[in-house]
């Protein structure tokens, strides 16, 4: 759960660097134009997709955060590990924004500020670190669950495999 605590700490504190250092809306031009910064709130989920249901995201990223702590004391697996650490602490990250960021308790918005090719995520929507490591996180889980990686570290159908050889 260490790279929970790293993906946490990481989120936190570009959060705090730019709205300290952005104003919303202005537009941070960076890498000839492949990485703006910005500003923006986000009371609905990914894509800002369902911006009136913030109080559901908060409660169900609190679920997640409980399930991913409860299923770590039976991890064996290095894979599974750094996947459930990173969703983890993309989970809080944004969790602690939607807790105690305007407009209120459990609605508040959480900041996004990377737009890349374009500005205000006119060619793909704005983001944070913690988006980043939840979608990293969710991609590994995909690849380790579809090569059959348990969380025990063991691969299922190996049994199956060994009647048949």
């Amino acid at each position: 759960m260490g790279l929970a605590a790293v993906v946490l700490v990481l989120d936190l504190a570009t959060k705090l660097v730019v709205v300290a250092t952005i104003e919303p809306g202005e537009d941070i031009r960076t890498l000839g134009g492949a990485l703006y910064l910005t500003q923006l709130r986000n009371t609905g989920a990914a894509f800002s997709f369902a911006e009136g249901f913030t109080v559901l995201f908060t409660l169900v990223a609190v679920a997640v955060a409980v399930v991913i702590v409860r299923t770590a004391r039976r991890l064996r697996s290095t894979g599974w590990a750094v996947a459930l650490g990173l969703v983890l602490g993309g989970a809080l990250g944004n969790l602690v924004d939607r807790i105690f960021r305007d407009p209120g308790f459990l609605r508040g918005g959480v900041v996004d500020f990377l737009s890349v090719f374009g500005p205000d995520g006119s060619v793909w929507p704005v983001f944070n670190v913690a988006d980043s490591a939840i979608v990293c996180g969710g991609l590994l889980g995909v690849l380790l669950a579809l090569r059959g990686i348990e969380f025990d570290g063991t691969r299922s159908g190996a049994d199956d495999q060994a009647d048949t050889a």
